[in-house]
């Protein structure tokens, strides 16, 4: 026992300021790399990509870039560029070194923190550049700006080559270029990049971005593939896309845009003859999974907007209840984008948004454009009213039977071999709407016989 108390001062002894690690540069990054990515796995591996591309959209956001080009290389390097601005290559006062040289060498370095280099920014995590750096073998930048092509590589974090001029061409030009090849030292469980994972989440963008280009090419196949994302309707093409396999009630997806407090807020929204409905929340291109404030706006002024021009137009009687939340929204397909100066993210997901100023912006944009739109096409207003009154009566009738049924199920009246049951078509769609609902009756659709 005296052996142990003495072992435990020795250490005690031994714990000083030499054991105080102090990381240099970008030596954090590689220490703990799912810091800043969330995971060495595949899903990291691409974050790299989106690192990279958010620079470009945000060029895009500011009003410079039109185009992004994302290339996966034969080896699984990828090449990103974008006809933006480029980035500065003048000396960055505070490090005393070019600013391509602070970017990609220097965490949180960029114009995205309060500089005035952006009023918006999209991505993640702000940190960019030096990330990828860090995690990438080798990674070069190509800048294109003030009719000359400045250039730099790195290796692992670490610049081997000073920034230099590589070529002169027209003043008009202007961009970046950055290709990187990520460190399997880093990244063990896979450095393959899965073009289909690229693809969907540069649609994605395009959808989020109107009017940007956004091109992915493939080199790894005998016969490179290439794939171009524009589209002028932004978000309402997203709706488009989205119910492409449905019959719609409208013509053309509603959309709403508009600017409250620095907030711009963009909606789509349509009506299907489904019994589910989809909603997708955007916050600066980053998908919130988890909703958040955005999400309760915009569920809170369709849900008001809707029963208020039901009511003063008496296709609501005095004696029935609001329509719920749910029933205005089934059938619907939406998309939610906006986009904020400062978001503010909830959980350590970084998919769910907690600015208030979030929920009264999207509420009043959106309830404002929505209930002219309703007043302006009574025909239209009529078909979303009918389908939320026909959802509430739809789920009336269904509580009534799942009742009626489940009495049956208890008396055996309707039982079948091995528990299956015999339940009219009609009723067995109406059991699968419950379930849509996110009611859980006591006969299950996939246990059951159509008659």
């Amino acid at each position: 026992m005296a052996d142990q108390k003495e072992t435990k001062k020795e250490l005690a002894r031994e714990y000083d300021a030499s054991q105080i690690q102090v990381l240099e540069g970008l030596e954090a990054v590689r220490k703990r790399p799912g810091m800043y990515i969330g995971t060495t796995s595949s899903q990291g591996l691409h974050h790299l990509v989106w690192e990279i591309v958010d620079n470009g959209i945000d060029e895009a956001l500011a009003g410079f870039a039109t185009k992004i080009t994302v290339t996966v290389e034969k080896d699984n390097s990828v090449t990103v560029t974008d006809d933006g601005r480029g980035i500065p290559v003048d000396i960055q006062k505070k490090t005393g070194k070019p600013a391509l040289e602070t970017v990609y060498t220097i965490l949180h370095a960029g114009g995205k923190f309060g500089g005035g280099g952006y009023k918006v920014s999209g991505g993640l995590h702000g940190v960019g550049a030096s990330v990828v750096n860090a995690l990438s073998k080798e990674l070069d930048v190509a800048v294109t700006r003030n009719g000359k092509v400045y250039y730099m590589d790195f290796s692992r974090g670490h610049v081997t080559t000073k920034m230099k001029v590589i070529d002169h061409v027209s003043e008009d030009l202007h961009g970046t270029k950055v290709h990187f090849l990520p460190d399997p030292d880093i990244f063990k469980e896979t450095t393959t990049f899965d073009i289909k994972v690229l693809t969907a989440r540069l649609r994605e963008l395009a959808f989020l971005n109107k009017g940007l280009r956004i091109v992915i090419r493939d080199n790894r196949p005998e016969k490179p593939t290439e794939k171009d994302f524009l589209y002028e309707g932004g978000i309402r093409h997203y709706v488009e896309y989205l119910d492409k396999d449905k019959e719609t009630l409208l013509t053309e997806p509603i959309y709403v845009e508009g600017v409250e407090n620095g907030i711009t807020v963009e909606v789509a929204i349509d009506y299907s003859e489904d019994y589910h409905s989809t909603l997708m929340t955007f916050t600066n291109n980053i998908h919130t999974y988890e909703g958040g404030t955005h999400e309760e706006g915009f569920k809170r002024a369709l849900t008001r907007v809707v029963n208020d021009y039901a009511r003063k137009n008496n296709l609501l009687k005095d004696n029935e209840p609001n329509l719920s939340g749910e029933d205005v929204r089934e059938g619907t397909t939406a998309v939610v984008s906006i986009k904020h100066p400062d978001p503010q993210f909830e959980g350590q997901t970084k998919t769910k948004l907690g600015n208030s100023d979030a929920r009264t912006a999207t509420d009043r944009i959106f309830s404002d454009h929505f209930s002219k739109f309703l007043m302006e096409n009574p025909k239209l207003a009529r078909k979303i009213i009918d389908r939320g009154l026909l959802a509430l009566k739809q789920g009336l009738l269904l509580n009534g039977l799942v009742k009626l049924l489940e009495k049956k199920v208890a008396l055996k009246l309707v039982t079948f071999p091995e528990n299956w049951l015999i339940i009219p078509a009609k009723i067995l769609k109406f059991l699968s709407c419950l379930l849509s609902r996110g009611i859980r009756p006591a006969v299950q659709p996939s246990r059951a016989v159509r008659v």
